[in-house]
């Protein structure tokens, strides 16, 4: 089973920045593609990131220029930094491991842009 921990999600400042983490294990890390989805209230969930170790790495159209997608090998961990963030970034940030057909995902974390 494919488990994946978040963590640093919160209310930060419009321009702010925010990183989230999703640990895991090496052997998923080395195996899956690793990303970032979210999902605002009443959107559908939508790509921010993907990459894979010794893969390539891809943005949505609203991460472009802003975040970015890391693996941490040392911590076991995908991280996603996000700077100059915009209300439109609200929403619920979700880690997923995909590989062929198999999706698995986090338990979701709350993301709130606001003054």
């Amino acid at each position: 089973q494919v488990q994946l921990v978040e963590s640093g999600g919160g209310v930060v400042q419009p321009g702010g920045s925010l990183t989230l983490s999703c640990t895991t294990s090496a052997d998923i890390l080395n195996l899956y593609v690793m990303g970032w989805y979210r999902q605002a209230p009443e959107r559908q969930r939508e790509l921010v990131a993907t990459t894979k170790i010794g893969g390539s790495t891809k943005y949505g159209a609203s991460a472009k220029g802003r975040f970015t997608i890391s693996i941490d090998q040392s911590k076991k961990a995908v991280l996603l930094q996000m700077n100059d963030l915009k209300p439109e970034d609200t929403a619920v940030y979700y880690c997923n491991a995909a590989r062929g057909i198999l999706r698995n995902w986090g338990q979701g974390l709350q993301v709130t842009v606001s003054a």
